[in-house]
């Protein structure tokens, strides 16, 4: 691809995680003269995990979907020329990709839309009609977004307004089972949504990208980041690190730039903020963005943060698990109203494995210490991480074997998250796509502001594909969409 550059073609981005560099690399190989700009010593965001006693911890990113040749994560990272960054391995080769511990029965999520299929018929034999429903709406769904056809359109889909429907909602009119409700409610989980707000096709779109295929990192975390970073420096783009925003510069209602904390002074055409939209509203100055534009993103519901351990094991007594386990704990009606997830793997010591146990971070547990700067929250906060971390080492002590004596690496709330990613909260997964803030959340790019713009996981769905989607999204708004169809046209299956 022949680039041509040129100063009016400058654009900063805020944010180097999945959302900032993507957004970034495809500005770069349109031409543009891209500058990230993380306030972090590291880029990475949530992509990047960090090292404790030689161990790698993931953070963000603890498996893949939907990576296999011509599926759609593999297509987007081709597109982003950061595949061969990125070494995986498939899951799934024993039938299993998760497993879901209830308190009375099992269920294994295998490879596949048949085998998904045919699992949930064995596991409630009396609710093949029900099944038969939810499979016709999951392959639907799965074959819109291995299309990509909605990117594409330059029209409301009327058909997807139906299928914004709550889940929830679509499991009581058919009448399902609690068990089969449960199985059902944990891709809601993955994006941090309760199944009786999430839309069908969010639920779907997450559920489907897992069963076309299943992918661990055959790397350290912050080799992913490397490949998007190594991505971006080979298009001529920039990043900025350890130096982050302090204010965007606006001037009757035109963005002009940004200005550092370090008080230096970046001049641009195009600003795009790949953090939270609230943080993005922060960093404007009185007046830029429409009053009602502020009360609208300040109004909306984020999404709930982790509470994350990390624990060295003896390989010898702990082998690893080439699949992920969910222990659920289920109200009258299947409702989650606690999850656990585990991760037995292989690391990078010989003799030593990693558990990685990560539930609800109830930030409210935390609250006490939310004003207090990393590093100096004491003892007590201290004290209160290791309480929570025992209690979740027990939980899985009865699924993996007496862990006394295992060594604990690293123990992080959603404060730690709230301070690494600028997210509110902890959130993890960005704004909230619930059935209750779909308009709200549709718009938040009509910021009001020419030449500001948003990406990353808050602007149209959580995850590494969502949060591509998003990029492309954004830069669609930023180039027009006549030269962006023609730029991203060969994404989409015919």
């Amino acid at each position: 691809m022949k680039i041509n550059r040129s100063a009016s073609q400058n654009a900063l981005v805020i944010g180097s995680g999945v959302g900032g560099l993507s957004t970034a690399i495809i500005l770069a190989q349109l031409g543009f003269q891209t500058t990230v700009i993380e306030k972090n010593p590291l880029p990475g965001g949530l992509m990047r995990g960090y090292t404790r006693k030689g161990l790698d911890c993931a953070v963000g990113v603890h498996y893949l979907g939907s990576l296999d040749d011509g599926q759609v994560l593999r297509r987007l990272f081709d597109f982003l020329g950061v595949s061969a960054g990125i070494p995986v391995e498939r899951m799934g080769a024993e039938g299993i990709i998760d497993r879901y511990i209830f308190e009375n029965f099992a269920f294994n999520l295998p490879d596949g839309f048949d085998a998904y299929e045919d699992n949930l018929r064995n596991a409630f034999p009396e609710e093949h009609r029900q099944i038969s429903v939810i499979m016709k709406s999951l392959r639907q769904h799965g074959e819109k977004i291995h299309t990509l056809d909605f990117l594409f359109s330059r029209q409301l889909d009327v058909s997807m307004l139906e299928h914004m429907k709550p889940i929830g909602d679509i499991l009581t009119d058919l009448k399902c089972s609690p068990g089969l409700r449960a199985v059902l409610g944990i891709p809601c989980c993955w994006i941090g949504v309760p199944l009786e707000s999430c839309p069908v096709f969010y639920h779907n779109m997450v559920l489907a990208t897992y069963l076309f295929s299943s992918w661990r990192l055959k790397c350290s975390s912050a080799q992913m980041a490397k490949a998007f970073t190594d991505r971006l420096k080979s298009l001529g783009g920039k990043i900025i690190q350890g130096d982050g925003v302090e204010k965007i510069l606006v001037n009757h209602r035109v963005v002009e730039g940004v200005q550092l904390k370090s008080g230096s002074v970046l001049k641009a055409p195009v600003v795009i903020g790949a953090v939270h939209p609230k943080v993005v509203l922060n960093m404007l100055p009185d007046g830029a963005a429409k009053p009602s534009y502020r009360r609208l993103v300040s109004k909306l519901v984020d999404s709930y943060g982790m509470f994350c351990v990390h624990l060295s094991v003896e390989a010898s007594k702990h082998k690893a698990i080439p699949y992920n386990i969910f222990k659920v704990q289920t109200g009258e009606n299947g409702t989650i109203l606690d999850l656990i997830y585990f991760q037995l793997r292989e690391s990078e010591r010989d003799g030593k494995n990693l558990l990685t146990i990560l539930t609800s971070g109830e930030y409210q547990r935390w609250q006490k210490w939310e004003h207090t700067k990393t590093g100096r929250r004491g003892g007590d906060y201290v004290r209160e991480k290791e309480d929570r971390a025992r209690h979740l080492i027990r939980e899985a002590g009865d699924i993996f074997g007496s862990l006394q004596g295992e060594k604990l690496l690293d123990v992080y709330t959603p404060l730690t998250l709230r301070d690494w990613v600028n997210s509110p909260g902890g959130s993890a997964y960005g704004v909230q796509r619930s059935s209750d803030q779909l308009l709200e959340a549709s718009i938040l790019n009509r910021i009001s502001v020419k030449g500001l713009f948003l990406a990353g996981q808050s602007v149209m769905a959580p995850g590494i594909i969502g949060t591509i989607l998003a990029s492309l999204g954004t830069v669609r708004l930023v180039i027009g969409a006549k030269r962006f169809d023609k730029m991203v046209n060969h994404l989409r299956i015919k």
